[in-house]
């Protein structure tokens, strides 16, 4: 019985997963605080980009039209906004402003990697370089 016991629980503890869930971010509004716009999407397309900034590098003024949030992956990235400004490091996520007039500019000695995560209508530009 002391045997059959044992292997019940050996087998229950190698059939245990070791997954684990965390979330980096939840929220309903955008790294400055502004709540994110509700909209209706007929046809979703989510994209998934690894932006790469090198150091020194500064982004063009630019904007989002969708919802979109990201997870600075390596380095060191900070966006402006106005007035507003956001220090990032590795390992940050953000939810990211919504046509709002923003850029990020990498003042670290080694590239920001980032992944960003946007959702829009099929076909849809996810950023607009500001003119």
């Amino acid at each position: 019985m002391l045997k059959l016991l044992f292997t019940a629980l050996l087998f229950a503890s190698l059939s245990v997963s070791a997954a684990t869930s965390v979330d980096l971010v939840k929220s309903t509004k955008s790294w400055d605080g502004t709540n994110l716009p509700a909209y209706t999407l007929t046809q979703p397309e989510v994209t998934i980009k690894e932006i790469v900034i090198a150091p020194g590098e500064k982004l063009p003024l630019h904007q989002h039209p969708v919802i979109n949030a990201g997870v600075l992956l390596s380095g060191t990235l900070t966006v402006y906004s106005g007035d507003k400004v956001l220090n990032m490091k590795a390992g940050d996520s953000l939810v990211e402003l919504v046509n709002t007039s923003h850029y990020g500019e990498n003042s670290g000695t080694e590239p920001a990697k980032i992944i960003v995560f946007y959702i829009a209508d099929k076909g849809h530009k996810v950023t607009v370089i500001d003119k």
